[in-house]
């Protein structure tokens, strides 16, 4: 049966997460960090790995917790809430996702991999995905770059798009096409050093790190491939399912504390005599948004239990991530309407939030492949 409430344990965890956040990575932080090349809040970074939020997810033989989706969704509402700007997402989740689902018979492939996620779930590695390319979209057919077997390794080529942290990361992993048809597709392992391996960042509406990554004729050891030849994009479907639940905790998160300011600021500022909150337009734009969050909640708590106990998520996974990326675009858009025109000056923060909302809203899957999913899901 779904519980909606929250054990002591992860009451506890959540506020470890966000005590340390506020401590190690307070807004002013955030605002620095802002299209910093680097862009890891270092201190913030250093505590998640000794204090294994890093491996929270991840079995326990190399090093993690085994925690499970819940708890993950604890962890990261939190980060939602305090726009933390750590690789966890990219890293623990996608990257680690991928290796662990990736069977590997092969013995010296499996130790280095075994080795890589131990390194982690310390927080010591980053590892960062490269899906994404110049007007690719996000189905199996946007992934045009391609790996052509040379002997023992494979030659890479091409341009991958929205890398985050790429700076930071030791390696990439990388979606490359080894085949004609739309799932023949692999995952490679890329150390950063590579030769051929051009980055150059790009801005983003949120202010973020990302980068382009272009390669020329990067070359890689066979070994550097994750499971067997052309499953990558069944390995990248299944981590991914996971994952958009928690990119959809992150903007609950987000959405939670940017209509939890917006309401103080409704009560404290006065307009005509009175509080704006006491305004019935604005006490309903507030209510409206409560009754969007909450439901929204429930669908990604719902989500993460599913995963939890095994259940099927082909469509609660995309309906989560569409609906919860909605609420929290809309709350925030509400929210710099509460402001009024100082809610878009550098000064308030709740524009931090309005340009981060729009931007998890685009990342990982965007609106229409959310739509898609669902659609497929429920007229197959």
């Amino acid at each position: 049966m779904l519980d909606l409430d929250f054990t002591e344990e992860q009451e506890m965890l959540r506020d470890m997460v966000r005590g340390l956040c506020a401590q190690l990575s307070p807004i002013d932080t955030v605002r620095e960090l802002e299209d910093d090349p680097n862009g890891v809040a270092a201190e913030l970074w250093e505590q998640f790995g000794e204090l294994g939020i890093c491996g929270l997810m991840l079995p326990e033989e190399y090093g993690g917790s085994a925690m499970s989706l819940l708890e993950g969704v604890v962890l990261y509402e939190e980060l939602g809430r305090s726009l933390a700007p750590v690789p966890h997402f990219v890293s623990c989740v996608l990257a680690a996702g991928a290796i662990l689902e990736s069977a590997n018979n092969d013995q010296a492939a499996a130790e280095q991999h075994a080795s890589l996620l131990t390194a982690i779930a310390s927080g010591e590695t980053i590892v960062t995905p490269a899906w994404l390319e110049p007007d690719g979209g996000y189905s199996a057919r946007g992934v045009q770059l391609s790996a052509i077997a040379d002997g023992d390794d494979f030659l890479l080529n091409g341009c991958k798009m929205h890398v985050y942290f790429a700076s930071a990361a030791e390696q990439l992993l990388v979606l490359a096409r080894t085949g004609s048809a739309d799932s023949e597709i692999d995952l490679f392992l890329v150390p950063t050093d590579t030769e051929g391996l051009t980055l150059d960042q790009r801005m983003s509406i949120a202010s973020d790190t990302q980068y382009r990554v272009d390669f020329n004729d990067v070359r890689v050891p066979a070994a550097n491939r994750l499971g067997d030849a052309h499953s990558g994009w069944a390995t990248w479907e299944a981590v991914m399912h996971r994952a958009v639940i928690l990119a959809s905790a992150q903007a609950m998160g987000g959405a939670d504390y940017a209509l939890e300011t917006t309401a103080q600021y409704a009560k404290d500022r006065e307009q005509f005599g009175k509080a704006l909150a006491e305004f019935q337009a604005i006490s309903h734009y507030l209510a409206d948004a409560k009754t969007e969050l909450d439901g929204g909640k429930i669908l990604v708590y719902e989500a993460a239990w599913a995963q939890s106990v095994g259940h099927d998520i082909s469509r609660l996974a995309p309906m989560a991530k569409l609906f919860s990326n909605k609420v929290y675009r809309d709350i925030t858009a509400m929210a710099q309407q509460v402001f009024g025109g100082v809610g878009f000056t550098l000064e308030y923060d709740i524009q931090l939030y309005f340009r981060r909302a729009k931007q998890l809203q685009l990342s990982w899957w965007d609106k229409q492949t959310c739509e898609d999913r669902v659609a497929e899901a429920i007229l197959d």
